[in-house]
């Protein structure tokens, strides 16, 4: 079975994540068919892209076992998605963790579970997410929201995430698909080339940001995730016993 399923039904593409005996965390070719999903032209009938995840997790973020040489193409990947004619609703059930947080966030409107977490928990490996990643989630949240995900990296439960304004609608578990499905009928059913516009709209305007110069940040993000404490936080979260952080 393929890690990532595409199923193109009438109006509605459905982008799953398969890897539920990894709770779907992202390595190379996982991200590569997400970007291939992303990227794939709509066809006559098509309005909407679902994103979902297999079994408990929606996505833990980047697959750690498989090392960090992924991470590369996650910024592509997401991107694609972003840049995607269609709007994309995330239809978050379980755990949506540091990538499986951006896969989520990407999407222009995301409806969770109240059972569903988010986190950006990177920082407590020692790792400090891209310029790329790091202006979606101020874009979104806001900097107090965003500082509080990025700085503290503990997890936050749907509702909070609700309050804060990051995700548009939350359901019980038991009604998540027809909370999801009510959002997907009504970008459906609205005019399409008006969405692809205001869509395209917003993404432009957002990508004034890109222009700052921060080559600056970029030395120090470098310098994070080139350290010697990110061997130590990946070594301790497999462990799982608390990093020792020493600065280097």
């Amino acid at each position: 079975m393929s890690k990532v399923v595409v199923e193109r039904q009438g109006a509605v593409r459905t982008v799953t994540v398969n890897r539920p005996e990894k709770r779907n965390a992202l390595d190379g070719e996982t991200i590569a068919l997400l970007q291939q999903a992303f990227e794939l032209a709509p066809n006559a009938e098509e309005r909407v892209i679902i994103v979902r995840g297999n079994g408990p997790a929606f996505c833990a973020g980047l697959d750690l076992s498989a090392g960090l040489q992924a991470e590369s193409g996650i910024v592509p990947m997401l991107r694609a998605l972003e840049l995607s004619p269609l709007p994309a609703v995330g239809v978050v059930h379980g755990d949506a963790i540091a990538g499986g947080n951006e896969l989520a966030l990407h999407c222009d409107i995301v409806v969770a579970s109240t059972a569903a977490r988010f986190g950006m928990s990177v920082v407590q490996i020692g790792i400090a997410p891209n310029w790329f990643l790091i202006k979606k989630l101020v874009e979104v949240a806001g900097p107090v929201a965003a500082k509080e995900m990025l700085l503290l990296g503990d997890p936050l439960p749907a509702r909070r995430m609700h309050e804060l304004g990051l995700i548009a609608r939350i359901a019980e578990p038991a009604d998540l698909e027809s909370a999801a499905k009510a959002v997907v009928d009504r970008l459906a059913a609205n005019a399409p080339l008006a969405l692809r516009a205001l869509k395209g709209t917003i993404v432009r305007q957002l990508e004034a940001v890109d222009l700052l110069k921060h080559e600056d940040i970029d030395a120090l993000i470098d310098a994070a995730r080139n350290s010697e404490d990110v061997k130590e936080g990946i070594a301790a979260r497999f462990a799982k016993r608390p990093a020792k952080f020493r600065g280097v």
